[in-house]
């Protein structure tokens, strides 16, 4: 799974070019700055996602043990899987392969970003 510090800087760096978040079933998250060491995943029945005029709501249902019943989505780190960051990379992506002890992600334009695991290969090309 891609490190939370590393989400980060993606996330910052999708939003800054117009290409923020948008919650959908099976995606994972976290919280920073909270004391909640847990990957959270939305699901329709468990933590979904509404839009209000006053912002992307997270809303945890049933979740009592937590005492948690929403938060505001700016408030969590979305931990992309794989399959979306190859998708944010679209068609500049040109192979992932192992090397070594680690994976590379090669580009189109010849740029190679290699790290321990094929999630933070990924993320290391969409950040350039």
């Amino acid at each position: 799974m891609i490190s939370v510090d590393l989400a980060a800087e993606v996330g910052a760096v999708l939003a800054a070019r117009g290409e923020g978040w948008t919650p959908r079933s099976g995606d994972r998250f976290c919280f920073v700055e909270r004391d909640l060491d847990q990957v959270f995943v939305v699901s329709e029945m468990v933590i979904e996602v509404a839009d209000l005029p006053s912002g992307r709501l997270i809303r945890f249902n049933g979740t009592t043990e937590w005492a948690l019943d929403s938060t505001p989505a700016e408030d969590v780190v979305w931990l992309p899987r794989e399959d979306q960051l190859r998708e944010v990379l679209g068609e500049s992506f040109l192979a992932l392969a192992r090397v070594g002890d680690g994976w590379a992600v090669t580009l189109t334009d010849g740029s190679r970003h290699v790290a321990d695991d094929p999630e933070d290969a990924y993320a290391r090309a969409v950040l350039g």
